[in-house]
């Protein structure tokens, strides 16, 4: 099977849609004997962070000398980024491989009178093999959707971490934010250690589980807390603290700007203090130097280009959005804006627009890559700024929003994942 033969059999299964349940991925890994238990896993669930916290936490084990998986989604322009070791992408060749064997599994399945598995739970599967084959220590497994009927769910990991708790997905978790929180908490194991960042009603759920299943707890705010120092040199200085652990005001410098990520690193750093009880070359030095380094496509990512100032973030729900505007006030408090943006029309899109942009902003909205895109021309009509103009053809709006930025601008680059994919690799091109 060559790659382009692997994306057009992923692209068949499509068709499946979006199936919860764990009954489809079991049996795919009991075919493939069962490769997810071959090395030890971290597994990350949450509305927003689970991907910058799932990245940190992996920079970090990488950084301690441990050979590290990370299984992150979506992608933002290839499958490959989905799948990495030690930062590094799987190759095409790799996962045509992989591909083609989960692809055999799939047929006995089918020819023992089972259901197909979706798109997401054969990508599950490679990664579960793929991490296996190449011995791995450690894999850093993030949820898809929710987590207790996730296809990510068959493991048994080391470490849970939910970063927070919002309505996103509510339909597929019982339309309630109560539902929500008990999909999230649904990836608590009987006795492994937890680490959340969550409040109020969904923090409730979660430590009542977590003693249903007799899981230590560790409550960001409560059991440890993360303050800002400072920002110089492009970097965040960050300070962590826990009574329980010994861990008294653990200085570390942040490459990722926002404050959501004060509160994502903590997680991660909480996770590399918990496993350091078992792995020794997990060390505050390990956890600086990662952190120092650390990258995130796609999250308030800097993608300047000469004086051009420009801001790259994959904002696609209500706490997304309050977060970016939140990073934008706190660093580029004063300098007009233009934003180029594009939103799924099932999103919460008043409420968003609203919650991001000023009178005296600039919009531009284009046409995400997705049949559930808004169109452009519903988003300029609820925008309260001072300019707004349609473009559905990304190209010519982000040259135009360009066009409308200049020297002294900052050009935001904003609203669904599946924009901004196609966006950074637009933005790398006129980079070079």
């Amino acid at each position: 099977m060559t790659y382009n033969d692997s994306l057009a059999y992923l692209e068949s299964l499509n068709t499946f849609g979006i199936k919860l349940g764990l009954s489809r991925i079991e049996r795919l890994a009991e075919l493939l004997g069962h490769p997810e238990r071959r090395y030890k896993t971290i597994h990350v669930t949450g509305t927003n962070g689970k991907g910058s916290v799932s990245c940190m936490t992996a920079e970090i084990l990488q950084k301690s000398g441990l050979r590290t998986g990370l299984y992150t989604s979506p992608h933002l322009f290839s499958y490959t980024e989905r799948f990495k070791i030690n930062g590094e992408e799987i190759s095409e060749s790799d996962f045509a491989d992989c591909i083609d064997r989960v692809k055999k599994a799939v047929e006995q399945m089918i020819s023992e009178g089972e259901e197909s598995p979706t798109q997401f739970e054969v990508l599950t599967a490679l990664a579960f093999l793929w991490f296996a084959e190449q011995k791995v220590d450690y894999a850093v497994i993030e949820v898809g959707l929710g987590g207790l009927l996730d296809s990510t769910n068959i493991i048994t990991p080391v470490l849970s971490v939910i970063t927070n708790v919002t309505l996103e997905h509510a339909d597929r978790c019982d339309g309630t934010l109560d539902g929500v929180a008990r999909h999230k908490a649904g990836i608590i194991k009987n006795g492994v250690p937890v680490i959340t960042a969550a409040e109020g009603m969904p923090l409730e759920i979660i430590r009542r589980t977590a003693e249903e299943k007799g899981a230590e707890l560790f409550v960001r705010g409560l059991d440890f807390t993360s303050d800002f120092v400072r920002f110089h040199e492009s970097v965040q200085e960050l300070t962590l603290s826990s009574e329980n652990l010994g861990v008294r005001s653990l200085h570390y410098d942040l490459s990722l700007l926002g404050d959501y990520q004060i509160a994502n690193s903590s997680l991660a750093v909480m996770a590399a203090v918990l496993l350091s009880r078992s792995e020794p070359s997990i060390t505050p030095a390990a956890m600086q130097a990662a952190l120092k380094n650390a990258v995130w496509p796609g999250r308030f990512e800097d993608m300047s280009i000469g004086n051009q100032q420009i801001r790259v973030d994959g904002a696609h729900n209500p706490a997304g959005i309050k977060a970016l505007r939140e990073a934008l006030d706190r660093y580029y408090p004063d300098m007009p804006r233009v934003f180029l943006m594009g939103i799924l029309k099932d999103k919460a899109i008043d409420e968003m627009l609203e919650a991001l942009l000023r009178p005296e902003d600039t919009l531009v909205a284009t046409l995400p890559d997705s049949p559930r895109a808004a169109e452009p021309e519903l988003l300029v009509e609820k925008a309260a700024v001072s300019h707004g103009e349609a473009e559905a053809d990304n190209v010519k709006a982000l040259d135009r929003a360009l066009e409308l930025s200049g020297e002294g601008t900052l050009l935001v680059c904003a609203g669904s994942l599946y924009l901004i994919g196609g966006l950074r690799q637009l933005l790398l091109q006129k980079e070079h």
